[in-house]
């Protein structure tokens, strides 16, 4: 297809003497709508007749890739460039830093960085900040640092990315206290925290187990008409809900309707979780349906988590309903959790959850394949527990 719009396209550049700016369009279009198979195929198309497309398309191609994390198609493609002798740009160069970084290979990305001075350009805020980001992402947050005084050394200003960049490797690191450093500095020379900023060091204080702490950023936050969203607010409930305040976290969750906030799966997971460590696995349930009528899908860890917190009630009846629950969905427990459930099977031997188990088959909603599966599993640790399911089934 997209040889047969080239050719249309050459037919027509032939018979009206056009500009050679329409290949270069073509292949923007292609770039624009990343159909990267498309472009690269034009491009190659381009060489063969002596045409090349300008930098500026080159460099909206090399970002789509990049957003698609193709770095390393980037780095092939940029080569093409050099040998097609394209003239490059700084925007183009930066690219390249940025693909050897999601690369994971930092190396590579200070010797571009290098090589972009020797070629005439000035580095970019944006050219500091991938590779303060790529050093922070492998543990070196203090490289960074020094490399944002270098940035200022050369009349480059940091911006709030650069801060914000700083501020969660720190918090990553597990160093809230230097994260706030950089916290105070930011305001220190007048560049003013975002709600990303804001949501950062409230997510690590909660995550820490520092709520207080996270709530006085909150209230900062709000003072300064910084705008909360919902990942503001569920920082704050994951904190609450980490230590129980299952009380403020409610009083949190009536303030996400009157801004108009629509509660996600990570809502929904922090306060489960309160509720479990309230030892109030029945309200957990609760919340977790309406989680399902919400549209909201409940991840692993939310699922062991209520079921975990039934079994340490010994409420396997708890257990059992959400276990009916996932097997309901088009795709079933996995074996962790199906283990975990025969677990609390083996030492208290209910017997009509066992029954329910096969009421459950009975009633169509478990496969052959999946039923093997889930009884293999459930059954595993305990001969008496097959004695006893042999026994239901005959008897079923």
């Amino acid at each position: 297809m997209c040889d047969k719009v080239f050719d249309g396209v050459l037919y027509s550049y032939r018979m009206c003497d056009s500009s050679p700016r329409v290949f270069d369009a073509l292949f923007k279009v292609f770039a624009e709508m990343k159909q990267f198979r498309n472009a690269s195929s034009t491009f190659r198309r381009m060489r063969e007749y002596g045409f090349v497309p300008n930098v500026e398309s080159c460099n909206l191609y090399m970002s789509g890739l990049l957003s698609m994390n193709r770095g390393s198609v980037v780095l092939s493609f940029y080569q093409e460039m050099r040998r097609a002798r394209i003239v490059v740009n700084v925007f183009t160069v930066n690219m390249v830093i940025n693909a050897y970084c999601q690369l994971g290979k930092l190396e590579d990305a200070v010797k571009a960085f290098d090589e972009m001075k020797d070629m005439g350009f000035s580095p970019l805020v944006s050219t500091y900040n991938t590779l303060i980001a790529a050093y922070g992402g492998q543990g070196h947050v203090s490289v960074g640092m020094k490399l944002k005084d270098t940035m200022e050394k050369n009349g480059v200003k940091p911006n709030v990315v650069t801060y914000n960049t700083l501020i969660y490797g720190y918090c990553k690191d597990g160093k809230l206290h230097d994260a706030f450093k950089v916290f105070h500095e930011m305001k220190r020379v007048n560049v003013g925290p975002n709600t990303v900023t804001y949501n950062t060091l409230i997510s690590w204080c909660s995550q820490m187990g520092k709520t207080e702490k996270g709530n006085q950023i909150f209230e900062e936050m709000m003072r300064n008409g910084i705008k909360a969203d919902i990942l503001t607010y569920n920082a704050l409930l994951s904190g609450l809900c980490n230590e129980g305040k299952t009380r403020k976290a409610a009083y949190l969750v009536k303030e996400l309707d009157k801004n108009k906030l629509v509660p996600n799966a990570s809502t929904f997971a922090a306060l489960i979780r309160g509720q479990c460590a309230r030892k109030n696995p029945e309200r957990g349930f609760q919340l977790y349906k309406s989680m399902m009528k919400s549209g909201c899908r409940p991840n692993e860890d939310t699922v062991k988590m209520l079921m975990s917190s039934f079994v340490q009630n010994d409420d396997y009846d708890g257990a059992f309903c959400v276990f009916k629950e996932m097997l309901e969905r088009p795709v079933g427990p996995d074996s962790v959790v199906l283990s975990e459930l025969g677990k609390g099977f083996s030492q208290v031997w209910k017997d009509r959850l066992v029954l329910d188990l096969l009421r459950v088959v009975d009633d169509g909603c478990l496969a052959l394949g999946r039923y093997e599966k889930v009884r293999g599993i459930i059954f595993q640790s305990n001969d008496e527990g097959k004695d006893i399911e042999r026994h239901m089934l005959n008897e079923a």
